[in-house]
């Protein structure tokens, strides 16, 4: 999986991505257990909920794996006029920065994630990063989507005048995965158009297992929710939030 050129059209095709509701969720949270805003956004992408959480009074560092998304990521910081850190880090053995109070993974970015023991070393590796007290806040898919959204649907599409992309989705090589191959088409002038293809893997678990990793690591679990729900999860939610504090 590459960001490369990806990186440039993420923004575009993330257009419609429910970052309001990250936001209100991260808030939310902190402030119903009264810590602080120090705040590390892993896998941060483009920076686009790590902006509005700066924008928001939040103390943001953000990390990422792709030197192209960071690049864009600084670049819209500094045209929105807000001061954060970004890095270029495994969010597997991120650090070391001083502790902070908060750790947020969201976007599905967990999902990259295709070993066991890379979920476990993350979560550790979150556990040593926090202050005592300091909330760890993550979302992935479920079960449900992977199976029953990708691989039902299995294939997407989008005819923008600027990107247009063609989305199928496979099976994947591990239980639970799914493999998200993109072609896009970008316009270069009028008429004549770049194809561009790239293969993206994800993995999820079932809600008992990443509960499990979670207190291995030394958290509490305080919630599981679904779908920017204060729900517990049903068989048919496709988001699913785990709230733990160190």
């Amino acid at each position: 999986m590459t960001y490369e050129r990806f990186a440039s059209w993420y923004d575009q095709l993330m257009s419609d991505a429910p970052y309001d509701a990250w936001c209100a969720l991260v808030e939310r949270t902190v402030a119903s257990y009264h810590v602080g805003k120090r705040l590390l956004d892993l896998g941060c992408g483009t920076g686009e909920l790590a902006i509005r959480l700066a924008e928001k009074g939040f103390e943001v560092t953000g990390v990422d794996l792709s030197e192209q998304m960071l690049a864009i990521a600084q670049m819209k910081a500094e045209e929105r006029g807000v001061a954060l850190s970004f890095f270029q880090q495994d969010m597997r053995e991120f650090g070391p920065f001083e502790p902070f109070d908060t750790i947020v993974i969201f976007c599905d970015s967990l999902n990259y994630l295709l070993q066991e023991e890379d979920v476990i070393a993350t979560f550790s590796r979150a556990y040593d990063q926090l202050r005592p007290g300091g909330l760890f806040l993550f979302d992935v898919h479920s079960l449900f989507k992977m199976e029953n959204v990708f691989l039902h649907h299995r294939t997407f599409a989008s005819n923008d005048e600027q990107v247009s992309y063609i989305w199928n989705c496979y099976e994947g090589p591990w239980p639970h995965s799914v493999e998200h191959e993109l072609t896009f088409f970008v316009q270069l002038e009028e008429g004549v158009y770049e194809r561009v293809d790239e293969m993206h893997v994800q993995r999820t678990y079932d809600v008992d297992r990443y509960v499990i990793w979670l207190k291995q690591a030394g958290f509490r679990l305080l919630h599981v929710w679904a779908d920017f729900t204060e729900q517990q999860p049903t068989k048919e939610s496709e988001r699913i939030f785990f709230i733990a504090q160190k």
